[in-house]
């Protein structure tokens, strides 16, 4: 694996303190952060793209993510947003090994949106990430409607696009009522982005959520369905805990 320590070093000589206080304060990891922009970290993972070969960035992906610096794991996640990749197999199996490590909304949306190429290459992957709708992780129940979010953008989409979008839709009964505040709003950004394309099937679904939801308002409670995995609590960590200061998605520092 490549060793990180002069790509760290860019990027700890960006490091704004006031900054990184702020953001260690949102995100509340205890994982080591910089304060280093956004704009920054792409400026940085454009200039490492271009100096190598997909197996390098790949490597280089995998030991800036190692390195379990926040910034870095954000620039580890950019080395890998690429519409076009071939092959794309080593990037497509570091994002599945990234994403049970996940634990906050900033480098979750960075991996998914990493994921939600290879998505697009290879649907056929969609059928290795559906079970994360049941994660105990928050992260990755959010992960999967981030990742999927394409097919609620597509303006003109195929048969095989509609059943995906379908799928999804089917998922997001559950998802959308998710007790995590983070999913709820992941949610809230995929009905949104489909209403702009679809605004007939979006209103179809609400009518299928109000529905589903009066049935199991009327259920007893040792009735009533539990999507949650047996044996999760339901506040069993921090990584459970609805996030009070995530702020609208895009909407990140800068």
């Amino acid at each position: 694996m490549e060793n990180p320590m002069q790509e760290l070093d860019r990027l700890r000589a960006l490091a704004d303190p006031d900054r990184a206080a702020r953001a260690s304060a949102r995100h509340k990891s205890g994982r080591e952060t910089l304060g280093v922009t956004p704009a920054q970290i792409e400026a940085l993972a454009t200039e490492w793209r271009g100096e190598r070969d997909l197996e390098a960035r790949i490597a280089l992906a995998e030991a800036l993510w190692d390195s379990d610096v926040h910034e870095a794991r954000l620039a580890a996640a950019r080395l890998l947003v690429q519409a076009r990749m071939q092959p794309d197999d080593g990037a497509w199996a570091a994002i599945l090994d990234w994403a049970p490590q996940i634990d906050g909304a900033e480098i979750a949306d960075a991996v998914m949106s990493a994921a939600a190429r290879r998505l697009v290459a290879d649907p056929a992957r969609l059928d290795q990430i559906v079970p994360w709708a049941r994660s105990r992780n928050p992260w990755l129940r959010r992960g999967l409607l981030m990742a999927t979010l394409p097919w609620a953008k597509m303006n003109n989409p195929k048969p095989g696009d509609l059943e995906i979008r379908e799928a999804v839709l089917a998922l997001m009964l559950r998802l959308a009522s998710d007790r995590h505040g983070a999913v709820r709003q992941a949610a809230e950004t995929w009905l949104r982005d489909l209403a702009k394309r679809d605004p007939a099937r979006v209103a179809a679904w609400h009518e299928a959520h109000d529905a589903m939801a009066a049935v199991e308002a009327e259920l007893p409670d040792e009735d009533a369905i539990d999507d949650i995995p047996q044996g999760a609590s339901e506040a069993t960590s921090p990584q459970d805990q609805p996030p009070a200061d995530l702020p609208p998605e895009g909407d990140q520092e800068r």
